[in-house]
């Protein structure tokens, strides 16, 4: 029998879907799955969504992970290991793994639920919180909880409010006045707009609430259905516009702000150039997102590591960081730096310049190199004298250049790029 006295977070699990590579982000996914990636200098991209949900009062969550995701799985196990099962807390990492005698990969996302059926109930849950694990955002997950309750929905699904011509690339909803959602439509050509505002579409954020006893019955049926795709926007999220009740719930409802005039923040740093955005976006004065909000945190696995050093201060050889963030263990050591932003533990040397450009942890940066507008993968070694960002078509010899003009430098580029000029 529920708890009805309980808070709606604590009768509820938050279950992650992290198994996507995110092939847009090119080579920073070569190794690690998108929601592994390194952002804002010391956090991945999960952080945010599990942040949230812990945030909200969610104290039980499971990962449901497969592409290449050691480095996930490591960072969850260092990072979130916190949770006290005494507490009645819990953090389930669930990789792919035939757990059905079936298929070896989960096939689709409502899959990856339904393959994992008797750990959810072994929990006990009222409520199944299903949250993709690869975007910026802050959001309360209580609020849509108590919408999908107060409303009696089959499903309540999260909504970015978006400019009508911009809706073709996502799943739309075409709600009534009563934000009970009439159609939904991957990627249309011609967007509906909204009761209150023709000109805007209220756009899927891959956020939805269920009831799991609802949940439970609809995915056993789904996994019968050889004509499905076991996709929750594919196949369920239709099923139940159509069959049931599905409730739109708007992210500026629950966004959780710290200037309340500020815009709803949420990003797809899905390509190299929405990356590097993103990030370079901290370093502004007052940028929209705030990490530095202690109300609502971002947590992650914090590494042992002493403070960010600047050291030299002669003409042209100066340690300094102007508009920039400078990531804990970080040696700036006779570099410029402009509206840039380092990881944990790089190494910057004498002579370099670095601007508008995003460094991942434990790289490093030789003297006289001049760095614009790049992204540098985890513990690249830039050498001596390289110059990226100031010839594009030199750059697109040996590195990914962005459509937008953003260069991307791996390790393995550089080896390459090394044996080719010896």
């Amino acid at each position: 029998m529920p708890n009805s006295h309980l808070r709606l977070s604590s009768r509820a699990m938050a279950f992650v879907l992290a198994g996507g590579r995110g092939s847009r982000l090119k080579e920073l996914t070569d190794t690690r799955a998108k929601p592994a990636v390194y952002f804002g200098g010391k956090v991945r991209i999960i952080d945010f969504a599990l942040s949230n949900a812990l945030n909200s009062g969610i104290r039980k969550m499971a990962i449901a992970t497969q592409y290449k995701a050691h480095s996930l799985i490591r960072h969850c196990q260092r990072g979130w290991g916190f949770f006290r099962a005494e507490r009645n807390e819990f953090l389930d990492i669930l990789p792919a793994s035939q757990r059905m005698g079936g298929e070896n990969w989960y096939v689709g996302t409502a899959d990856a639920v339904h393959q994992n059926i008797d750990i959810i109930d072994s929990y006990h849950v009222d409520y199944l919180v299903v949250l993709a694990g690869d975007h910026i955002y802050k959001m309360d997950y209580e609020m849509m909880l108590e919408q999908h309750v107060n409303e009696g929905a089959d499903v309540t699904i999260g909504c970015l409010t978006v400019p009508r011509e911009e809706a073709s690339a996502f799943g739309v909803m075409d709600v009534d006045a009563t934000s009970r959602i009439i159609d939904f439509m991957e990627k249309p050509e011609d967007p509906p707009g909204t009761p209150d505002d023709p000109n805007v579409t209220l756009a899927s954020m891959g956020i939805y609430v269920f009831s799991w006893k609802f949940l439970r019955e609809l995915l056993l049926e789904d996994a019968k259905d050889t004509n499905s795709s076991h996709d929750f926007g594919h196949d369920l999220i239709p099923h139940i516009v159509k069959n049931g009740k599905a409730v739109a719930h708007r992210f500026s409802d629950s966004c959780v702000k710290s200037d309340p005039n500020a815009p709803a923040y949420w990003r797809d740093v899905g390509t190299v150039d929405a990356f590097w955005k993103a990030n370079i976006d901290l370093t502004d004065f007052t940028p929209e997102l705030n990490l530095w909000d202690q109300d609502w945190p971002i947590w992650t696995y914090s590494e042992s590591v002493p403070p960010a050093k600047f050291i030299h201060d002669e003409e042209n050889r100066r340690g300094m960081a102007i508009s920039s963030m400078i990531s804990g263990g970080c040696i700036v050591s006779g570099t410029e730096i402009r509206n840039s932003l380092l990881g944990t533990m790089v190494n910057t040397n004498s002579y370099a310049v670095l601007d508008h450009s995003v460094v991942l942890p434990y790289a490093s940066v030789a003297r006289h190199a001049r760095l614009t507008n790049a992204v540098i993968d985890r513990g690249v070694s830039i050498p001596e004298g390289l110059i990226v960002g100031e010839d594009p078509t030199e750059d697109a010899k040996w590195f990914r250049v962005s459509e937008k003009g953003i260069t991307l430098i791996t390790q393995d580029m550089l080896d390459r790029r090394e044996a080719a000029l010896s």
